[in-house]
């Protein structure tokens, strides 16, 4: 197996190329989008499929296969699907024995719909059903149409090794929870992706073993929600309570999971996401101030300011639980960095609790965030029992006061780097130079300094001179301790 130049990044798009050497004459041609589990499962397609006789390609024109990784969670990440099913048509004009798969969320939620309204597919696959692909991929050579979407209660794929997909082979994903129970009622999740359950810790372990024999140097350990991770022998989470008491006695939590992986690997970075507020213990706090390793960053949504919001989402946490938190949070990591998930023009939102948000974000200062309107999602609880009556341009005006508010604070947040020597991992050349390294800190701020004598995959201390609201500018003074 080969993986030179394997991986392609462009938006939010992944494009998988060349990842297996295998005497075959079939490739398949895959795409990404989302959310970081979807580039995830990605990698575990690519070696289901490259165990049984396909080669990823950069060429859809001449693949044999196309498949489209979806997201669910807005409606402008499904209107960028069906864009690039509208595009594979055109494909097929030139390659008429190409066949078309959607794969993840947006093939759960539409499931046969996506047979019967877009012709151009021909196979539909759930993010539970991707062992199934080698036996769906004979249904449509035979001229059948094929569909598994079905969710499972167990599995994980922690028995899949999956096809490394970075081309700078230093940092990895390891999933570690797949599916989600808390029920937000604006999110599909819970519906696209099913109940929670966790992966055996040994099979994490093993993957992380084998990352650093791979040359890798940080991996993120993934899930929805990874701070609802429990393993107790196997099961949903919601079936704990009828565990025995030696499966209680000796499960395992994530923050023990997290420190595991810190005392296996103490060389290797480790960051995870994404954190549920109302999930997050004092105890995984203390075990990221306790080892080097563990990054301090924490990506903790809130998506409201207002109780009234809150409580209408379905969020199990108030506005006073989550500041606490970040009180803790600072209190006992001092220079971590938070981000969060913010949305404008939730139904029923008014001026008032608009102004909740944007008061809580001046009392948290977050590093960075990810900010959307709100995008009403088929089936969920939201669509069903609550008017989306707040108008688009109430909409974007919000959405843009969120976003200018947060562009000020991430400076401010930048500027406290000035003057300061930061350790950073060189991940890949700059977009902008190319006499320059980009790389990330501790706290997942990006760092650009001039290459001199360093390389991809370094760790190396630099002195930061200047920032933007988005990178730090700097000069590396030497390699860091852990190189």
């Amino acid at each position: 197996m080969s993986e030179k130049n394997p991986y392609k990044y462009n938006g939010d798009t992944l494009i998988l190329e060349n990842i297996t050497d295998n005497n075959t004459n079939k490739s398949v041609y895959i795409e990404s989008y989302g959310c970081a589990m979807n580039f995830s499962d990605s990698e575990i397609v690519a070696s289901i499929l490259s165990k049984n006789g396909y080669k990823t390609s950069d060429d859809m024109y001449n693949a044999d296969l196309i498949l489209v990784n979806t997201c669910s969670i807005r409606e402008k990440a499904e209107l960028t699907v069906r864009k690039r099913l509208e595009k594979f048509n055109k494909v097929r004009k030139t390659n008429t024995n190409v066949k078309v798969g959607v794969l993840g969320c947006m093939a759960e939620r539409l499931k046969h719909k996506f047979l019967e309204e877009e012709k151009i597919v021909d196979m539909v696959v759930g993010p539970d059903a991707y062992k199934d692909l080698p036996n769906l991929l004979e249904e449509i050579e035979d001229g059948k149409s094929a569909v598994n979407v079905i969710l499972s209660k167990d599995e994980t794929y922690g028995d899949i090794t999956p096809t490394r997909i970075n081309s700078n082979g230093v940092n990895a994903f390891i999933s570690i929870t797949r599916g989600c129970d808390n029920m937000c009622t604006f999110c599909v999740v819970p519906f696209t992706r099913g109940r929670e359950r966790s992966r055996d810790p040994q099979s994490i372990i093993k993957e992380l073993n084998d990352l650093s024999e791979k040359g890798f140097k940080e991996i993120t350990l993934l899930g929805q929600n990874v701070d609802s991770y429990l393993w107790y022998g196997g099961g949903l989470k919601k079936d704990f309570s009828k565990a025995s008491e030696i499966q209680k006695a000796s499960s395992i939590n994530f923050a023990k999971l997290l420190e595991m992986c810190a005392l296996t690997q103490p060389k290797m970075r480790i960051r995870f996401s994404t954190s549920n507020p109302q999930d997050m213990s004092i105890e995984v706090i203390k075990i990221m101030a306790k080892y080097e390793n563990i990054c301090n960053y924490i990506h903790l949504p809130v998506q409201s300011g207002s109780d009234n919001v809150l409580k209408a989402m379905n969020r199990q946490h108030t506005r006073k639980e989550y500041l606490e938190l970040v009180e803790n949070i600072f209190k006992i990591i001092p220079d971590c960095s938070i981000s969060h998930d913010m949305i404008s023009g939730f139904p029923d939102e008014s001026e008032d609790d608009h102004k909740q948000t944007l008061s809580l974000m001046k009392k948290v200062k977050y590093s960075f965030g990810y900010m959307f309107k709100y995008s009403e999602r088929p089936g969920t609880l939201a669509a069903k029992k609550l008017e989306d009556n707040v108008d688009e341009k109430t909409k974007s005006r919000r959405l843009s006061e969120i976003v200018d508010l947060q562009q000020k604070h991430s400076l401010f947040r930048s500027k406290q780097f000035i003057g300061k020597t930061v350790e950073v991992l060189i991940e890949k050349e700059s977009k902008k130079s190319s006499s320059h390294w980009a790389g990330r800190n501790q706290q997942n701020a990006t760092v650009v300094f001039p290459k001199k004598k360093f390389n991809v995959g370094d760790f190396v201390n630099v002195k930061v001179n200047d920032c933007t609201s988005a990178t730090l500018v700097g000069e590396a003074t030497g390699y860091s301790k852990n190189n």
